[in-house]
């Protein structure tokens, strides 16, 4: 995907850390324009699964402290560039930071993209694409767990059991 999406990951509720995911060709870039890192290095320098602790700048000024997850592609939830901005879990704190990442170049993500991308991607299949709202949406723990097993590739592994026999039925 060309463009560069960014969304609250977190609920929109008052909480000790709030999260802002950031996903897309431009996403490290993106963040690098509103995060700076208290050791003084390059966002987009740093490797994938590492963190950084530091600053969100916002209209030029240190408004919050945070941590930014990077992620490279191809090895992240969508299969892009990914970043992830904690910061304060205060309502504002959270609302000015993802305004400032959409400020920075990032467009809104719509309800579901950051799946779809990852579907989109080859990171995961459709019955886990569709697990991942069954997990969000879970009510019980069983539902919950059901959900979490199609999501870690249940139908898949048994879809391609019966393939497998199948073909293996038609080679004979």
């Amino acid at each position: 995907m060309a463009d560069t999406i960014a969304a609250i990951s977190t609920g929109n509720a008052p909480g000790g850390i709030g999260v802002i995911r950031i996903s897309g060709d431009a996403a490290i870039e993106t963040a690098a324009k509103v995060f700076a890192p208290a050791d003084e290095s390059q966002l987009t320098e740093l490797k994938g699964y590492r963190a950084k602790y530091g600053n969100i700048i916002i209209d030029g000024e240190r408004a919050d402290n945070a941590v930014a997850l990077v992620f490279r592609a191809p090895r992240s939830y969508t299969g892009e560039n990914v970043v992830e901005l904690s910061v304060h879990g205060g309502l504002l704190m959270v609302q000015k930071t993802v305004a400032a990442v959409l400020s920075a170049g990032a467009r809104p993500a719509q309800a579901g993209e950051f799946t779809k991308r990852a579907f989109l991607n080859g990171k995961i299949d459709l019955s886990e694409a569709e697990a991942v709202i069954d997990i969000i949406s879970a009510k019980s723990r069983s539902a919950a767990r059901a959900a979490l097993c199609v999501k870690e590739g249940a139908v898949r592994n048994k879809i391609d059991e019966v393939k497998n026999l199948l073909l293996s039925t038609a080679a004979h």
